[in-house]
């Protein structure tokens, strides 16, 4: 694989306290945009990110139509709408109807990335009640991209894990601590 230039990252039950964790522990150099759709924090974004930036190394901000995915940052899914990356590394937004039950969707986010990235995305996999992100991990893994995806048995909900390991499959199958220090790992130089 190339040296990453984006990461993204879904997750639903549970995924709060895993993404803290997790930002918690990435490098603060760590020069990629990381995009990250969380299901239970859809809500109340605003809220989401103000949590969020109390435990990151990173600074936490939702992603805004038009906008460029900046480095070093972490860009939060926007509510009521699917979050895409267009082949100018900008974000869209869209209204099209709900994806696995979800708007904004894991699948229409790392689809879209996908293309505009290929071999130089990695996508992450972490806690959720539901199957969204299985079809976009494959996409990812598909247009030469990393896969990772959290042990089921380590997450809070292990169904959507499972569902991308049996879909998609996995580079990195790991325990939701380990997963910051691989991305530090592939992500600096």
């Amino acid at each position: 694989m190339n040296t990453p230039e984006a990461i993204v990252m879904g997750c639903s039950a549970g995924g709060l306290s895993a993404l803290e964790s997790l930002l918690a522990a990435l490098d603060p150099q760590l020069p990629q945009p990381l995009v990250v759709c969380c299901h239970t924090g859809s809500a109340n974004v605003d809220l989401l990110c103000e949590l969020l930036a109390g435990h990151s190394t990173l600074p936490v901000i939702e992603a805004r139509e038009r906008e460029p995915l900046q480095p070093g940052m972490v860009h939060i899914a926007p509510s009521g709408y699917h979050l895409l990356v267009e082949p100018d590394r900008r974000f869209a937004l869209s209204v099209d109807p709900r994806v696995s039950f979800a708007r904004p969707s894991i699948d229409v986010l790392f689809d879209s990335a996908a293309e505009a990235y290929r071999d130089t995305l990695v996508g992450v996999v972490l806690t959720g009640a539901n199957k969204d992100g299985a079809e976009g991990l494959a996409t990812i893994r598909r247009l030469g991209g990393v896969a990772i995806v959290q042990e089921p048995g380590d997450a809070e909900s292990p169904v959507m894990p499972q569902a991308a390991l049996d879909h998609a499959g996995a580079d990195h199958r790991l325990p939701l601590a380990a997963i910051a220090p691989l991305l530090n790992r592939l992500c600096l130089p």
